[in-house]
């Protein structure tokens, strides 16, 4: 039953091609393209230009849902960026600790001070060991902090990209709204202009005549040029010339009677 059905579909929209190939030729996609056009176009300009603007308000409107979404996006992003900062900052500052007390036990070993803390005095080897422990803590703190810097540029870039994102949907947002209150006044403007009018003629009945007019028009036009063309290009013809037409004197006209003598200086006269 299904596949009849798209038979008789698939046939009757072939048939249909074939009609509109048969009336209009090679040109038949172009009616069925400007028919289309037209038919969308006044099925357009037959809504109301109020429901328009609430259908463009509404549009508008959808917008906020996103702004709020950003809104809590730009707030999360910066409260990141402020607590990578202090913790870099809190990270750095122990770092400078750890980094005097490095080079203490360092001048220390050098001075042969073989004490850490008090009055027990340690071997040289021990001494050195904890020097070595501490350095690479130190190293290994310095490459997380030098990490959590690269994170920190990104994220500011991430922030200083939402917060432009955020000014230009709303500056959008607030232009659009502008736009469609100037809108909505000439209209207004217009509405009440009208009502003054005690009679509103519709004259779209009138512009499809003149329209009409002007293809035959045009289309006349066209014959006339192709039959003066096959005129012209006919095989040993020569074009036609209209009845009690002067040309001698035409030309005469255009370019001034020329002074007697100088025919034969201007070579053969004959055509």
């Amino acid at each position: 039953m299904v596949c009849s059905l798209v038979k008789k579909g698939v046939l009757g929209a072939a048939l249909g091609a074939g009609a509109l190939f048969l009336v209009f030729g090679i040109s038949a996609p172009s009616y069925v393209r400007t028919a289309f056009h037209k038919a969308r176009h006044s099925a357009q300009n037959r809504i109301p230009t109020q429901f328009q603007i609430d259908r463009a308000r509404d549009e508008v409107a959808n917008l906020e849902p996103a702004i709020i979404e950003n809104r809590e996006t730009l707030a999360r992003a910066e409260v990141d960026v402020e607590h990578l900062e202090n913790e870099i900052a809190s990270t750095q500052a122990n770092l400078a600790v750890e980094k005097r007390e490095l080079l203490s036990l360092r001048d220390s070993v050098k001075n042969g001070e073989y004490r850490l803390a008090g009055h027990v005095k340690y071997s040289p080897e021990e001494i050195k060991a904890e020097l070595a422990s501490k350095l690479d803590r130190y190293k290994a703190i310095s490459q997380v902090v030098e990490e959590k810097q690269a994170t920190l540029k990104a994220r500011q870039k991430s922030v200083t990209a939402a917060r432009l994102q955020m000014t230009n949907l709303v500056t959008a947002k607030r232009n659009l709204l502008t736009k469609l209150e100037g809108i909505e006044a000439k209209l207004r403007m217009i509405e009440a202009t009208q009502g003054k009018n005690e009679f509103n003629f519709d004259d779209s009945a009138l512009s499809r005549a003149k329209e009409t007019i002007s293809d035959l028009e045009k289309r006349l036009e066209v014959k006339a040029r192709v039959a003066e063309i096959e005129g012209r290009f006919t095989d040993g013809a020569l074009p036609a010339l209209e009845p009690g037409r002067d040309v001698v004197r035409e030309i005469d006209a255009e370019f001034g009677t020329p002074v007697k003598g100088t025919e034969a200086k201007t070579g053969d006269k004959s055509l």
